[in-house]
């Protein structure tokens, strides 16, 4: 269904299996991960559907977390 890859600074990607590596995302390289997905939240399978992929930088997902725990 999907495949997840990660770049040096631990950036989320998420293309559909199959598909090549979006020219959007070329900044810096990208490893597949070597686990197994074995399911995905709505927001990014939505992502993947509309646009082919999805794309997260670690420090986003870093920011909402502290923010989380906060409130």
């Amino acid at each position: 269904m999907v495949e997840v890859y990660f770049n040096v600074r631990r950036d989320l990607l998420v293309v559909r299996k199959g598909f090549p590596v979006p020219a959007i995302s070329a900044q810096g390289k990208w490893r597949k991960s070597k686990k197994r997905v074995v399911r995905i939240s709505e927001e990014i399978k939505q992502a993947v559907q509309s646009e082919g992929y999805y794309v997260r930088k670690l420090s986003d997902f870093k920011k909402n977390c502290t923010a989380d725990q906060r409130a």
